[in-house]
C-alpha cells in the first residue's frame, strides 16, 4: 500500500484504503461513558477483533512490546522477534500494537480516582477481549508501573508554560496630552510564568471588564456541569 506507514516499535500500520472500518459506539451500563469515549476508536475495535483468535502467551509478549514503548524504551527488536515467531501475520500485529498502544494511553490519561479497576474491566469486557488479557491491561494500568508510565508520559508530554504569579495595580491618568482633565483609570497586569519569562502590560477597563464577565461565566459552567451525575465520582 502506498499509504502503508510504520507507527509503533516500527510495525508497519496499513494505510486508510486498506484499514477495516470500525470504531462503534460503545454501551455501557447505565449510560455510563466508556473510558475510551462515546465511541470507540477504530484501532481499538481492530485490535479486540484480533485478540479473540490470539494465544495467550503471544498477547503477553505483544502487552510487554507496548508497555516497554510507552515507557520510552527500543522495542524494535522485541516486535521483530514475535513477528518471526510466525504465529501472526504483519497485519494482525501491527493492529494490536496500535489498539494496545491507544488503549493503554488511554487508560493512563485518567487518574484512578476517576478511573476504577472494576470500570475498567467493564469496559474492556463490552470490547469481548478474553478474560486473561483483560487481568493483564488491569495489571498495567492500575499496578507497580503505573508511576513510571505517568512519569515518561509527564516528560514527553508538550506544555505551554504555567502561570505561577499574577501582580496588578490601577492606574488614574490625571491629564494627558490631548486632555487637560482625563481622570482615566486602567490596569497594569504582571504575570511571572513556569518558564521564568515575565509580561507586563495594560488591560483598558472596558477589557478588564470583559475578562472579570467570562471568567465568572465560565465557573458558572464549571459548576453546572460538576452538579450532572455523570461527572461525579463514586467510589
Amino acid at each position: 500500500s502506498a499509504h502503508a506507514q510504520y507507527g509503533i516499535c516500527g510495525a508497519r500500520i496499513s494505510g486508510p484504503e486498506d484499514r477495516p472500518r470500525y470504531g462503534v459506539a460503545m454501551s455501557t451500563p447505565g449510560d455510563r461513558s466508556s473510558f475510551l469515549g462515546s465511541r470507540t476508536p477504530p484501532e481499538v475495535e481492530a485490535m479486540a477483533q484480533h485478540c479473540r483468535e490470539l494465544q495467550h502467551e503471544d498477547f503477553r509478549r505483544i502487552l510487554k512490546a507496548v508497555v516497554g514503548a510507552l515507557e520510552g524504551k527500543d522495542c524494535k527488536e522485541s516486535v521483530k522477534n514475535i513477528s518471526e515467531s510466525g504465529n501472526l501475520s504483519e497485519e494482525q500485529l501491527a493492529f494490536i500494537l496500535a489498539g494496545l498502544y491507544t488503549l493503554l494511553k488511554e487508560a493512563l490519561r485518567l487518574p484512578v480516582s476517576t478511573l476504577k479497576q472494576d470500570v475498567f474491566k467493564e469496559d474492556l469486557k463490552e470490547l469481548r477481549l478474553p478474560e486473561d488479557f483483560i487481568v493483564d491491561l488491569a495489571s498495567v494500568v492500575f499496578g507497580s508501573r503505573r508511576k513510571v508510565l505517568e512519569d515518561v508520559a509527564l516528560k514527553q508530554e508538550t506544555r505551554l508554560p504555567s502561570v505561577e504569579d499574577v501582580r496588578w495595580r490601577v492606574d488614574v491618568a490625571i491629564s494627558t496630552s490631548s486632555l487637560a482633565r482625563a481622570l482615566q483609570p486602567s490596569i497594569l497586569m504582571h504575570l511571572k510564568l513556569s518558564n521564568g519569562t515575565a509580561h507586563r502590560f495594560e488591560v483598558p477597563v472596558t477589557k478588564f471588564q470583559e475578562l472579570r464577565y467570562n471568567v465568572a461565566l465560565i465557573l458558572k459552567e464549571m459548576n453546572d456541569l460538576e452538579k450532572r451525575s455523570i461527572l461525579k465520582i463514586k467510589d
